[in-house]
């Protein structure tokens, strides 16, 4: 079996690792140092949050965290190239999209703490529900795609109105079933859609040259649309291959494909062990990567901003860590009759029946303490 190596991939840079800015044939940044300096602040806070809420379920106060230490870059680049129409669907580690259309942190933190089903407004900040169901989420992604252009919102010219939708997986989901059918039925149908796929090395334990003997970009020319590989770590080159693929899905030139190369620096999530299955030396090497440090290089060698300025940004990611720990600490037990106002938009003769059903359940336990006090 032929596999590819390295040399054959193209893998679109606009920011070394050192700090550099370099072009490329194709792609271009066309923000500009104050949008960079947004960038970073973006990131700072995206990780000391995900630093929190790791720490927060480590002293047992949240059942789970799905970190993306790492994966920032990829994140806001592409959370930052949407337009005001753009509709996400996540899985269960867009942390930092979810910062960038304005996810309250703390409503991400409800639901992993087992108090909130989620209950961010999804029509006000574009942010669908977390799906924690692998790769389920690029069908539900396509099928609203397949909406939005009946709907008449997909190349009118109108930038105000055309709208694309992006499906965020990772590297493991494209092993999954669903995001070939979800491929599929975007190609057949000419969707809107963006297939952003966060590749960071590990499907858990699973690593990626288990998964696929072809870069996974290239697998989006056997369902007949584009595909592209972008430096993940590159927040810039980020910004720019996903700001064209939106506006090719809005102009109504269908899907594509966008392989962010980056790496998971953390455990899969924190009821994982990747010292398990994965040498030290290699997140060592992609710390040297670090997209953080790569945008905090350029800022320092530009001469952009000075030391007070990457103060400020420490100070305010701190005040938001501290809020959201308290927010955290403080959130209230749920009512549990809420679940049946979460199902259907207009709820059912059915679930009504259900409700009522499960509230006389849930007030016989009160009646029986009654009961034994007298």
């Amino acid at each position: 079996m032929t596999e590819v190596s390295d040399a054959d991939v193209e893998l679109v840079q606009l920011l070394t690792p050192e700090g550099a800015r370099i072009s490329h044939p194709r792609y271009a940044f066309t923000g500009d140092d104050e949008m960079i300096k947004g960038y970073y602040r973006d990131m700072v806070i995206t990780r000391k949050i995900d630093t929190e809420a790791t720490a927060l379920q480590r002293q047992g106060e949240l059942s789970l965290w799905a970190s993306c230490l790492g994966q920032e870059a990829a994140q806001i680049g592409s959370g930052r190239a949407m337009n005001d129409q753009d509709f996400v669907f996540p899985t269960y580690r867009e942390h930092g999209v979810a910062w960038c259309l304005g996810v309250e942190p703390a409503k991400l933190l409800a639901m992993f703490r087992g108090v909130d089903l989620g209950s961010w407004d999804t029509v006000q900040t574009r942010f669908h529900l977390y799906t924690i169901v692998i790769g389920a989420q690029t069908l539900h992604a396509v099928g609203y795609a397949m909406g939005v252009e009946r709907d008449g919102h997909v190349g009118t010219g109108d930038p105000s109105r055309d709208t694309a939708v992006i499906a965020y997986l990772g590297d493991g989901a494209t092993s999954q079933g669903d995001v070939s059918e979800a491929m599929v039925f975007a190609s057949s149908y000419n969707a809107p859609v963006v297939f952003f796929c966060q590749n960071n090395q590990w499907a858990i334990s699973e690593p990626m040259e288990r998964q696929s003997r072809i870069p996974l970009y290239r697998r989006a020319a056997g369902f007949g649309f584009p595909g592209v590989r972008v430096d993940g770590n590159d927040v810039l080159a980020v910004q720019a291959v996903t700001a064209e693929a939106l506006e090719r899905a809005r102009s109504g030139n269908g899907p594509t494909f966008i392989e962010a190369y980056t790496y998971r620096m953390g455990a899969h999530t924190t009821a994982d062990d990747p010292s398990k299955y994965r040498l030290s030396a290699e997140v060592e090497h992609w710390r040297l990567k670090d997209p953080i440090e790569r945008v905090r290089a350029y800022l320092t060698r530009s001469g952009v901003v000075d030391h007070e300025f990457f103060e400020a940004v420490d100070e305010e990611a701190q005040r938001v860590a501290t809020e959201l720990r308290r927010l955290c600490l403080t959130m209230p037990d749920p009512e549990l009759a809420e679940l049946f106002d979460q199902v259907y938009a207009d709820t059912t003769p059915y679930l009504n029946e259900q409700r009522a059903g499960f509230q006389e359940y849930q007030a016989s336990f009160a009646e029986a303490a009654d009961g034994g006090q007298a």
